[in-house]
């Protein structure tokens, strides 16, 4: 039955809502990130990718990560944004 409400429904599932949140509060705890920012920074993403390409937003990953730069370790945003089209202009 969930397999069919993707299909079918564009709204997100409480599970998926509660999924998202702790996503945020990992992603402030690893990135010392608000996650009010973070949220603000997705939707910002998302609207700028969204002009050019057509996104499954039921498959969206963000994440704060540690990677290593020339000055030691440092926090970096990793977006995983499924594309289901590209919208020709």
């Amino acid at each position: 039955m969930e397999l069919l409400n993707k299909f079918f429904n564009n709204k997100p599932t409480p599970k998926d809502v509660a999924k998202d949140r702790l996503r945020l509060i990992l992603i402030h705890d690893r990135g010392e990130i608000d996650p009010e920012l973070m949220e603000r920074i997705k939707e910002d993403i998302l609207e700028a990718i969204s002009k050019y390409v057509d996104i499954d937003s039921s498959n969206m990953e963000f994440a704060v990560t540690k990677t290593e730069v020339e000055e030691g370790i440092s926090p970096a945003l990793v977006a995983n944004i499924p594309i289901k089209n590209v919208k020709v202009r």
